[in-house]
């Protein structure tokens, strides 16, 4: 999307200004970001962990930018993380921390922030159980997103249901998140 590329080609144009080589891993040639003269070096690759281990392995990179890549990069911040490759800007533990419902609420708990009820289910029965604490209406969304990809608003069992099922259709294996709606 246009916030990604228009991260990634103000993250290169900073690199350059830190008289840094920039390294580009991209799939998909339609970006600004991928133009030939943005990135000192670009390659084309599927972005998976084979084919970054071994671009890593040739160009031998001080770090690597994850942050402003979207999803696909972040969920290959604990690879890089288990191997020791450094990760410039967010650390892999603040990335898991805010993508962990339990690590976020924890955190949130100690700076005594407030934060709405919330849970956490793998199927339908589980949802309207944990709703039952929360309250409804609630969004419900896959553990797996940070932005508001596949979430929705329900305010009854027969919406969650419904809610749980598409999600479960779409994402099978991911958790589902409840929380509850706070009004302004």
């Amino acid at each position: 999307g246009i916030e990604f590329d228009y991260c990634r080609v103000h993250g290169l144009i900073a690199i350059k200004e830190c008289s840094y080589e920039s390294i580009m891993i991209n799939c998909n040639p339609e970006t600004v970001s991928t133009d030939f003269d943005m990135a000192d070096k670009l390659y084309f690759e599927p972005v998976y962990w084979e084919h970054l281990w071994e671009i890593i392995e040739l160009e031998k990179p001080e770090g690597v930018i994850v942050q402003l890549g979207g999803q696909t990069a972040r969920k290959l911040a604990k690879r890089l993380h288990e191997n020791g490759i450094k990760i410039i800007g967010t650390s892999f533990d603040s990335m898991d921390i805010a993508e962990d419902r339990g690590r976020f609420s924890d955190m949130l708990k100690e700076q005594e922030i407030p934060y709405p009820n919330y849970g956490t289910a793998f199927n339908t029965d589980e949802a309207i159980e944990v709703d039952k604490q929360v309250g409804y209406p609630v969004f419900i969304r896959p553990s797996s997103v940070l932005g508001g990809q596949r979430m929705r608003m329900v305010f009854n069992d027969e919406d969650m249901a419904k809610g749980v099922l598409s999600l479960i259709q779409h994402l099978p294996g991911n958790k589902i998140l409840l929380d509850h709606y706070l009004s302004g």
